[in-house]
């Protein structure tokens, strides 16, 4: 099938085939509806017309949206590179998905449980609420995501200090390897650097810390131009920020992080690439009009977002000649 803004999918590229969008507003073959093909994780539906396409980003929280989908490409020059975090910047993919496993574990009273290797697409790459309601839907359907949440605070708030202080989990945050080399060379040529991030403050500064420690480029505040995180989280008697309901694979923390964070327009966005080692993080960089690069070693693959990337490198010296390529 041809999808508008992503190109042929074939069998073998890891796309669901429905006949209707899971909402059942649209079907194929009616009111224009030429196909429909959804991610392999079922996280994203693309509706394709015959010269555009609708995506579908679905919620596991109960507030879907429905995003334009549009051709992305590469100009020169380059004028910004946006970065994921998590599992692209910093190797912390394991330390969250062990804590989502502790808080699940708290949940059942159980200390020794342990996910499977089928819930890992669900709880990496989107928000907090979101992989606890898999865990909960999965294996504890008499909980809520508000009862989770609170575990799962006490757990982090736990380990994060932990590590602080020098003790904790070992290894929990390693910069990426290359990650320095690449972003020096990035600055000596001029380009912008934002760092993107669907993790919760409290959760992702300390990462950034910690990486920017080990490679002793000083103040991550200082080096990047722009860092958006998914905000503060919402506790009973404190105030919290937008970040739950609007992360990967929804397109605004990308498309925030280059208009308001770097002052680079709409008009401008063939000038900017995104990097990602995740599915939802891909389908997010794509919506946000961007070309997206993907990093081996996270679900871009198995989530089947492999078509929606410009190219997918195995180090950061390959997304850098990927680059220069363009």
């Amino acid at each position: 099938m041809n999808i508008p803004g992503i190109g042929h999918i074939s069998p073998g590229m890891g796309f669901l085939s429905p006949q209707e969008s899971s909402d059942g507003l649209f079907r194929i073959g009616e009111n224009g509806v030429a196909a429909i093909a959804a991610s392999a994780d079922k996280k994203v539906e693309f509706i394709a017309f015959a010269d555009r396409t609708l995506a579908l980003v679905k919620s596991a929280l109960g507030y879907p949206a429905y995003y334009p989908l549009q051709p992305a490409r590469l100009e020169k020059p380059l004028k910004a590179v946006l970065m994921d975090l998590d599992g692209t910047s910093v190797k912390s993919e394991p330390f969250w998905i062990w804590i989502i496993q502790q808080t699940t574990a708290s949940l059942l009273d159980r200390p020794n449980f342990e996910l499977e290797e089928s819930d890992l697409p669900f709880v990496s790459g989107h928000s907090v609420s979101e992989h606890l309601q898999h865990c909960i839907l999965k294996y504890c359907p008499d909980k809520t995501v508000e009862e989770a949440r609170v575990i799962y605070f006490e757990h982090t708030r736990r380990e994060l200090q932990a590590i602080l202080q020098g003790g904790g989990r070992v290894n929990a945050f390693q910069p990426a390897p290359g990650l320095g080399k690449f972003l020096l060379e990035l600055k000596a040529q001029g380009i912008k650097i934002g760092l993107v991030t669907s993790g919760l403050y409290e959760k992702a500064w300390p990462e950034i810390l910690s990486a920017f420690k080990v490679l002793g480029l000083g103040n991550p505040a200082n080096f990047y131009d722009a860092i958006i995180t998914a905000g503060f989280a919402i506790r009973k008697g404190e105030v919290g920020t937008l970040g739950e309901l609007s992360p990967k694979p929804h397109p605004w923390l990308y498309a925030e992080t280059c208009r308001v964070g770097l002052g680079i327009p709409f008009e401008e966005r063939h000038h900017v690439v995104g990097i990602e080692d995740s599915g939802a993080g891909i389908c997010a960089i794509r919506l946000a009009g961007f070309a997206a690069f993907g990093v081996a070693g996270g679900n871009i693959e198995h989530s089947g977002a492999r078509a929606l990337c410009q190219g997918c490198f195995s180090s950061f010296d390959e997304i850098m000649a990927g680059i220069e390529a363009y």
